[in-house]
């Protein structure tokens, strides 16, 4: 292994081609208050692997890409939207909803007759 750096974050944006941003959370205590406090920041990593928002990264640092990319997308930890896609084919039996008119009740396929000038005397004149 070599002494790059090497940061957790979640991808929050992917609309850049081949360039991802990932905010990389922080929770400590201040030394001093001993208050928690959170904080984030957002950096921009060069990404060869596809990831979609959500994605939880591994990123590594490495020499300047552009003006302001210095990180690489090394893995992808969690894909978020695989799990349900997942959990939902596991266990769940996939229902239907779209009916089609043969299943429809008569009076939903029923046409309204049109209104005629004669039935409606608002109209009339």
């Amino acid at each position: 292994m070599n002494e790059r750096r090497r940061l957790v974050g979640v991808v929050t944006s992917n609309k850049m081609m081949k360039t991802v941003v990932v905010e990389i959370s922080r929770t400590y205590r201040h030394p001093l208050y001993k208050k928690v406090v959170h904080t984030s920041r957002r950096v921009k990593a060069q990404d060869d692997q596809g990831c979609a928002i959500g994605d939880e990264v591994q990123i590594v640092e490495s020499r300047p890409l552009s003006a302001e990319k210095r990180w690489v997308v090394e893995t992808i930890l969690k894909k978020p939207g695989m799990a349900a896609i997942k959990e939902e084919l596991a266990g769940l039996p996939v229902e239907e909803t779209v009916e089609t008119p043969a299943e429809m009740p008569a009076e939903m396929t029923a046409e309204t007759p049109a209104e005629t000038p004669a039935e409606n005397p608002a109209e009339g004149a």
